[in-house]
């Protein structure tokens, strides 16, 4: 038998705080061979990502690490600085979960990948730049040389993770640990990401240890999975017995939270009221972005271009798209967060548009918004009753403290928190419990309309699906009208009446949830449902991932005609000239010519 990439040995890993001493991992053993790849899953805290970070050496100065990281019969954990400084990079690399935070914004991509293929490889400035072309287009990067001379801040997401892991390989190394690396990505730019990954696997014999709690993930890409709870290892098996006959309870819980596309949620309330909460005609956004030759005229991107939509009481939207395609922007524009160029919003048949500054502020305890990052959007130097009670004091400042107080009680119960909770601070809670709190801020006047605008892509899926539970549960209760925008269909399709699909900042395709995901009618929406993994090792990894071939057309220069043509594998000399109108094809508004 051949000996393990990686092995291993009662990996123990603890943190000294005020509180005491918290053990973030406990006694973790596994093995690791050439070329396989091992998924590592759990919930936010389990000890995923701290177990693969004492491995690089990558831990705060206040833990502590015992046991055995045996690689390729070398001792990680017992290696000094300087003798880890040569391991990592060129033996053992890593790809984060965020490529923002992870590359150098002060340097190019060009400079920063050329050090480490100068570092390790010993290779001149040229033929380190020549070598990071060459790694650039193997992970399929168009236009490498404009690429090189571009700063992180230049490319999208999806370009950066690309970047990370083009670095990463630089080396070929033996082992990549890949964190979170498709979590805040769309389904597409996922795809494009988890492909190249198997064939980069397959092209340098690169062992991965894949730290995700995408299920549909794990079923398309791993050959083992470790199901990590407590810092501890609780189940541990080959992919395909694990997805069908999971021993755990935990393993069977997370496997039960998992949305999935071809599922209809029964619960769903079917709104009655026909009356109108929310109505957008024609919704324009434009900025103007200066131009980079001098004194030549600034140019106008159209982030919003003509939107319609309308909301029932009780009904939810759900908005659906890549990154760019204007999925945020109308929603602040909804809101009248940002100023449109042209159309108008009625709510409850009220154009804000046409409000006064103090008109405008009275409506707004009827329409709040619930944001993508809980931490960023809670203020960290208030306590969570003074940030639930803050919209009391500006519109009810009549009322006494602890009447308000009394209202934060009620709210932070409804959304499954404690009252004894309300004297902590954003930071002593998880992610999960940081988003209830934002939801109980959004309700505390009981609005008639709330905007979510990616409210559960950054939560583990069994925190995702409790909340998504507890919008639908509220909206029963309370009869709100929700927009829902996010990028999981899957989690769309749990809590959507009808599903809205954008593109560029246009609707392509609009129609009721079950129409969609049975018919859909537009070659983008068809593209991103067959993009979506299932959580189900058998059908997995027998389609593969179904990546949208090209990126996003920048919205400053828009194709002449369809503006998904330039990606459309169906596209005809028409699609090109030619801008389809948003029709009725059946029982779906679609705008596309070969709809038919």
């Amino acid at each position: 038998m051949t000996m393990p990439l990686l092995e291993l040995k009662s990996l123990n890993v603890s943190f000294a705080g005020r509180d005491g001493i918290t053990r973030a991992v406990k006694d973790l053993s596994y093995t690791l061979k050439t070329s396989e790849t091992l998924g590592i899953v759990g919930e936010s805290g389990s000890g995923k990502t701290q177990s693969v970070m004492s491995l690089m050496g990558l831990l705060p100065h206040n833990a502590t690490v015992s046991g055995k990281a045996m690689l390729n019969g070398t001792d990680l954990l017992a290696l000094s600085q300087s003798e880890l400084n040569r391991v990592r990079g060129k033996d053992i690399a890593m790809v984060f979960q965020d490529p923002m935070t992870s590359l150098n914004p002060h340097l190019t991509v060009g400079a920063q990948m050329s050090l480490v293929a100068r570092r390790h490889l010993g290779k001149s400035k040229r033929d380190a730049l020549a070598e990071c072309r060459l790694m650039l287009e193997a992970v399929r990067i168009p236009e490498v040389a404009k690429r090189m001379t571009q700063y992180p801040h230049e490319l999208s997401g999806g370009m950066r993770q690309r970047v990370m892991i083009a670095t990463a390989l630089l080396c070929k190394p033996k082992l990549l640990i890949a964190d979170e690396p498709t979590t805040a990505l769309d389904v597409t730019v996922q795809a494009q990401i988890l492909e190249l990954m198997c064939e980069l696997q397959t092209d340098f014999a690169t062992a991965i240890l894949l730290i995700t709690h995408d299920m549909g993930v794990v079923a398309g890409t791993c050959d083992r999975v470790l199901v990590m709870s407590k810092g501890e290892c609780v189940e541990e098996n080959f992919v395909e017995p694990l997805f069908a006959t999971p021993q755990h309870p935990y393993t069977r819980a997370l496997l039960a939270a998992v949305p999935r596309l071809n599922e209809v949620n029964t619960e769903l309330n079917q709104p009655t009221d026909t009356a109108q909460r929310l109505e957008a005609r024609g919704l324009e956004v434009t900025y103007s972005v200066d131009s980079k030759r001098f004194l030549a005229a600034a140019h106008q991107l159209k982030a919003l271009r003509g939107v319609d939509l309308n909301l029932i009481a009780g009904e939810t939207l759900g908005v659906v798209g890549e990154s760019g395609c204007g999925k945020s922007t109308l929603a602040r524009a909804v809101l009248n967060l940002i100023p449109s160029s042209a159309g108008d919003v009625l709510l409850m048949g009220e154009s804000l548009q046409k409000l006064t500054t103090k008109q405008l502020r009275a409506m707004r305890s009827d329409m709040q918004i619930i944001f993508q990052d809980p931490l960023a959007s809670l203020n960290p130097r208030m306590t969570i009753a003074d940030i639930l009670c803050e919209p009391l004091d500006t519109y009810h400042p009549n009322l006494s403290r602890a009447e308000k107080l009394r209202r934060a009680s009620i709210m932070i119960e409804k959304v499954g928190l404690s009252p004894e909770q309300l004297t902590r601070y954003p930071h002593e809670f998880s992610g999960g419990q940081c988003q209830r709190i934002g939801i109980a801020r959004a309700l505390m006047f009981e609005p008639k309309l709330i905007v979510c605008d990616e409210p559960v892509s950054a939560l583990d899926v069994s925190v995702q699906a409790k909340v998504v539970q507890l919008l639908i549960e509220l909206q029963k209760e309370l009869n709100l009208s929700l927009v829902f925008i996010a990028h999981d269909l899957a989690v769309v399709r749990q809590i959507s009446h009808r599903v809205m699909v954008m593109y560029l900042g246009k609707v392509v395709e609009l129609a009721d949830r079950d129409e969609i995901y049975s018919s859909p009618r537009h070659p983008y929406t068809r593209a991103l449902i067959s993009a979506v993994p299932i959580p189900d090792p058998k059908i997995q990894q027998s389609l593969g991932f179904a990546a949208i071939s090209g990126d996003l057309p920048s919205p400053l220069h828009p194709p002449a005609g369809c503006a998904f043509c330039t990606r459309c594998p169906l596209a005809e000399p028409r699609c090109a000239n030619e801008e389809p109108p948003l029709r009725a094809v059946g029982r779906s508004m679609v705008a596309c010519h070969l709809a038919d």
